[in-house]
């Protein structure tokens, strides 16, 4: 292979590892957990001063209408439900009715009154507990 062609393939190979490594720093969520020095893995990340709090996010992945319940639990009162695959803001998580093996649950955040259970939603940043 010639030598020009050898710097220039080189050149285009470490142009896309840069891009893509910048791409991929973009897309970090803001709001990421860092080591917390008391050992609360739970806790999430408190955002530098001068930046704005953003509430954790999920993403339904239940095939059906997931239910938001007034409590913890499938025996409370019916508030409503979020469509599979939208994203939702959260709250925080308590421990509720086990739901298939899971006995987790978010309280809905952005305002919005309510619990889902955490089987059927993919938290896409740490979730405190309440």
């Amino acid at each position: 292979m010639h030598a020009s062609r050898v710097g220039r393939r080189v050149a285009t190979t470490l142009a896309g590892i840069l891009i893509a490594g910048a791409a991929s720093l973009a897309a970090a969520p803001a709001n990421a957990a860092s080591p917390v020095p008391n050992g609360d893995a739970h806790v999430a990340a408190q955002p530098a001063k001068g930046t704005a709090w953003q509430e954790p996010r999920g993403k339904v992945v239940s095939r059906l209408t997931l239910a938001v319940r007034e409590r913890p639990t499938t025996n409370s009162r019916y508030l409503g439900g979020l469509r599979p695959g939208s994203i939702v803001s959260i709250s925080c998580k308590v421990r509720g009715q086990n739901v298939d093996g899971n006995n987790l649950w978010y309280k809905l955040g952005n305002g919005r009154s309510g619990y889902s259970s955490a089987r059927y939603i993919e938290n896409l940043s740490p979730v405190p507990y309440c």
